[in-house]
């Protein structure tokens, strides 16, 4: 492959990498935990945009229970985030394999 062509691929690959960063953004994630009790929504970029709380689930005589949910729910939607991003984006280096380019894990 000469080096041109190589140096426009790589060109694209950042450019669809921009972009699809930017889609990430706007894409969401829902976690619920607690059987429904807390659901959160988060982005594809790892931003937390909205958190419910079933109205059953508030015990102020247990408040600790309603935090622990939320941080799981919190920690979940992230993770489910990372995870639909890292797909995205693995999908932009899959055809790099016969570039080979150095870090690239190929």
């Amino acid at each position: 492959m000469n080096f041109n062509k190589m140096l426009k691929q790589a060109q694209k690959m950042q450019s669809d990498a921009v972009k699809m960063q930017s889609e990430l953004a706007d894409r969401t994630v829902t976690s619920s935990v607690g059987g429904g009790k807390v659901t959160v929504v988060a982005t594809g970029a790892g931003d937390v945009v909205s958190i419910k709380i079933s109205k059953d689930v508030v015990d102020p005589e247990d408040v600790e229970m309603l935090e622990d949910l939320v941080l799981s729910g919190v920690k979940q939607a992230i993770e489910d985030g990372k995870k639909m991003a890292e797909a995205e984006m693995s999908k932009l280096t899959a055809g790099l394999g016969g570039m080979g380019l150095p870090g690239m894990g190929f």
